[in-house]
């Protein structure tokens, strides 16, 4: 056991501020010299690009069903053996999905400080906290910090409303300098916002001023770490697409095939001269859409062209098509894609003894018979197709590596 101080961040729903107010305390304990390590409940590839900035660490996904109970337990040790705040991130509402912010919080132990946004309502907030801290006994609702507040009366009102009830640690307000601006799939990425850092500064100066909030208890974590998975991948070179067009992309995904034996190599195929040497392809998802007729193909249909394996998940499988949105694409799969007003599919899926989550906005039609289609964990959820070309695999859906190194490695040789 190792003992480290923690707190989930969690709200009533999406778009309260959970994000805000995560990032703004990871900048502001490393600022005060503290370490800092910070996750993201369920899949997610965007908010935790800004906690990672936030942070100055990588950030990990914990989830109890994509990551699993055992993996997630192990990432919180390995976390408090170094770390002097762990933080965690929610997702959607406290008590949404299965399994839900609350669920993790439970299995683990973790303080929840509630966010609400109060920018149209006061004494109501007392109501929602009431309803977040009472709903399950098998957590435990510690503080609150009010979200998007006016006026020091509009704090006056929600705090003589709580009455006490709760530890009230302030409020946050509605300002411009730390807003982080969103599109059709989330938070815009880190790697495009230049002054991305000025915000983050703003957020901890903003939390310093208004929300008094002190380091949260110790929580214990059980150990031990997590075993090194087998070298299926020893001596290969894996080139991944990274960059403004295909940035979904796990930290851990990364760990585990470097720990499988792989060296990673990294390429743009925004570069007009992009070029790899490799012994196998990652073309992960991201915003392929955004970037019509800018990519070059030369190098990826070279690869493939020579019979190499690659996989290729929802945004890399998108480009690989012969059109997206009517633009030309790599043309390596028969098909097209359109991006869509609405989410076309979301939710956590299985493909066999793999598990991941999809995640778009666009409908494709491809001509090609899939190999498998994915197992959605809700009941009304829809199944996602598995394409294969020669040592090509496609899907919409986002991998998870951890949930089967061995299956992983086969994409791969």
């Amino acid at each position: 056991m190792t003992a480290c101080p923690a707190l989930l961040v969690a709200g009533c729903a999406s778009g309260q501020g959970k994000t805000t107010v995560t990032a703004g305390l990871a900048r502001l304990y490393r600022r005060r010299g503290l370490k800092v390590r910070v996750f993201k409940t369920g899949p997610d590839f965007l908010d935790p690009l800004i906690l990672a900035q936030a942070a100055g660490s990588p950030v990990y996904q914990l989830d109890l069903w994509m990551v699993g109970a055992e993996e997630s337990r192990a990432l919180l040790y390995e976390a408090a053996l170094e770390a002097d705040l762990i933080l965690v991130e929610g997702v959607m509402g406290l008590f949404d999905g299965e399994p839900s912010a609350a669920d993790l919080a439970a299995a683990f132990g973790l303080p929840v400080l509630a966010v609400i946004d109060a920018g149209a309502m006061a004494q109501t907030v007392a109501a929602i906290a009431h309803g977040l801290a009472t709903y399950r006994d098998d957590i435990r609702v510690t503080g609150l910090i009010a979200n998007r507040v006016s006026s020091p009366g509009h704090r006056a009102m929600i705090e003589e409303a709580l009455g006490g009830r709760f530890d009230f640690f302030g409020t946050l307000p509605s300002d411009p300098a730390f807003a982080l601006p969103s599109r059709h799939l989330g938070l815009v990425p880190a790697g495009e916002l230049a002054d991305l850092d000025r915000r983050l500064d703003a957020m901890a100066e903003a939390l310093e001023r208004h929300a008094a909030l002190p380091l949260p208890p110790p929580v214990e974590f059980a150990g031990p770490g997590r075993a090194a998975p087998p070298r299926l991948l020893e001596g290969k070179r894996i080139a991944i697409a990274r960059d403004a067009a295909f940035c979904f992309l796990y930290q851990a995904n990364l760990d585990l095939l470097r720990a499988m034996g792989a060296e990673l190599t990294f390429f743009s195929p925004l570069s007009g001269s992009a070029r790899f040497e490799a012994d196998a392809l990652y073309l992960p998802g991201g915003y392929p859409e955004l970037h019509l007729g800018t990519m070059s193909f030369e190098a990826i249909r070279a690869h493939l062209d020579a019979g190499k394996p690659a996989l290729a998940e929802c945004g890399g499988m998108l480009a690989l098509l012969d059109r997206l949105n009517g633009a030309p694409m790599a043309g390596v799969i028969p098909g097209e894609a359109t991006l869509q007003p609405r989410l076309v599919n979301l939710g956590l899926h299985s493909w066999g003894s793999l598990r991941g989550h999809s995640f778009h906005h666009s409908r494709a039609e491809i001509r090609l018979d899939p190999i498998a289609t994915s197992k959605p964990t809700r009941a009304q959820g829809r199944g996602e197709a598995v394409y294969r070309l020669d040592k090509l695999t496609a899907t919409y859906l986002h991998l998870y590596f951890g949930s089967d190194p061995g299956e992983v490695a086969e994409l791969f040789t």
